[in-house]
């Protein structure tokens, strides 16, 4: 009798704690965007480049943000702003005109890494958004293009 009755004690608590945390709701707002600073305005993205950063990088490392419905769900979207915080303080597509060429060139070193190494996107993401998920020519095209960006090459890769 007293499982039961601390189980559904535990289980009211727990709801409870639910429902006041709906009060607690994040910050959608995303920071001012200057598109003459985005990487792909910059470097002039092809469209299938600029298609695949958009909908694979975009949500967690840019300031155009697009925040799914579950996000309004508490403590959820406190765990995906806290993702979306450190992704864009990690690498930021919309803040590249502001990175000197020593860190533009480390971060895109990082980007040929975390796709190479299917770190990014990560799984969590494309758990929630299948069409992030990469294919192998996707990976490819994107590693060649972050890589001719670090040689200074202006030409995008070819289309498979």
């Amino acid at each position: 009798m007293l499982k039961k009755i601390t189980f559904k004690k535990i289980v009211f608590v727990l709801l409870f704690l639910l429902i006041v945390s709906q009060f607690f709701q994040i910050d959608k707002t995303n920071p001012p965007l200057n598109k003459t600073k985005d990487l792909l305005v910059m470097s002039n993205a092809g469209a299938e480049i600029t298609s695949i950063i958009r909908t694979s990088c975009y949500d967690c490392h840019s300031n155009e943000v697009a925040y799914p419905w579950y996000t309004n769900i508490a403590p959820v979207s406190w765990w995906i702003k806290h993702h979306i915080n450190e992704g864009r303080r990690h690498l930021n597509f919309s803040e590249w005109g502001n990175y000197s060429s020593r860190k533009a060139d480390h971060k895109l070193e990082e980007c040929v890494e975390n796709v190479e190494e299917e770190e990014m996107p990560m799984s969590s993401y494309t758990w929630m958004h299948g069409n992030a998920n990469l294919t192998s020519d996707q990976k490819n095209a994107l590693v060649s293009w972050f890589k001719s960006l670090r040689t200074g090459e202006s030409e995008q890769p070819e289309s498979h």
